[in-house]
């Protein structure tokens, strides 16, 4: 029985892997499980500069999910390399940045350094909806998409992932833009726009009025979407979108990802990526399936 894959030329023992911006950069949840368990750890997003982010309140719970709007808050990437990665690299799991800017020589120069760095791969961030510059202003329009990619591919030797957002007419068309533009894989989807309003104050609760929607209620939403860009681009898909649990994984699997990543989920349960992979291969057995790898992109369509 064969967990390991080759995600655009990162190895990774297994095909879970944690999204960026639930796990920061793995100190915490150390403290839970050995992260050499996991088949990659994606941080938190690293910008050239430092960021504060927005104003509080940035996190709310919905029904089955949560509304985040923390605004990229992040060390910066000259911090991430002297702090964080030291420690990341004490463990034997793929490591991959995730990279974001608010313009595009932003994220070429952030790339110049990434590409320096002793990590496995990095994951363009064109995808956040709590900023007002960058990300969105790319990410929703295939031309956007391709120009960013292509010219961050200029610079970048390493494997690069682009993180579409779910927030656009054709999710489909918008992934070709990232595989057109260079890029050896796509992430999908990232948060959902939405609002809560506290109806005794009569105002938004978050500070920034709106904020990205994650968890199991968005699931079916991204399961569709993955099976929409499967069938458009050639290159591996990274899903995710409310995985709790093997069950989920697998589903996205079935739709046509080659890996998945557990984001909100690990805030309900800090162990529910361990106790994915043990499902995940609960599942292999009881199917007889060798290679996790045969079943990406098997559903049969009624």
């Amino acid at each position: 029985m064969n967990t390991s894959i080759n995600f655009a030329g990162i190895k990774m023992k297994n095909p879970v892997t944690v999204a960026s911006g639930t796990f920061g950069y793995g100190r915490e949840y150390s403290k839970f499980f050995d992260l050499s368990k996991l088949g990659g750890i994606i941080t938190k997003g690293t910008s050239l500069k430092p960021k504060s982010g927005n104003k509080p309140p940035r996190v709310c719970e919905t029904p089955s999910g949560m509304l985040n709007s923390i605004g990229l808050q992040n060390p910066g990437v000259e911090y991430f390399a002297e702090n964080d990665l030291p420690f990341l690299k004490k463990f034997d799991t793929a490591i991959i940045v995730n990279a974001c800017g608010s313009t595009i020589d932003d994220y070429i120069d952030v790339c110049k350094i990434l590409d320096t760095l002793d990590i496995d791969g990095v994951e363009l961030n064109l995808s956040c909806p709590n900023v007002k510059e960058g990300c969105m202003a790319f990410g929703s329009s295939y031309q956007g998409v391709k120009e960013v990619t292509s010219r961050v591919r200029k610079v970048l030797n390493k494997p690069l992932i682009v993180k579409l957002t779910p927030n656009v007419s054709n999710i489909a068309e918008i992934a070709k833009g990232a595989e057109d533009g260079g890029a050896d894989a796509v992430s999908l989807i990232n948060t959902l726009l939405g609002m809560k309003i506290d109806i005794e104050k009569r105002r938004p609760v978050l500070a920034n009025n709106t904020g990205g929607i994650s968890g199991p209620a968005i699931r079916p939403l991204a399961v569709r979407m993955v099976y929409e860009v499967s069938q458009a681009v050639s290159i591996p898909i990274l899903g995710m979108g409310g995985i709790i649990n093997g069950e989920d994984a697998i589903e996205f699997m079935l739709a046509g990802a080659s890996a998945i990543s557990i984001g909100a989920g690990n805030f309900a349960n800090p162990y529910t990526s361990i106790n994915t992979i043990k499902e995940i291969e609960e599942y292999m057995k009881k199917h007889e399936i060798e290679n996790i790898s045969d079943i990406v992109g098997q559903v049969k369509m009624n």
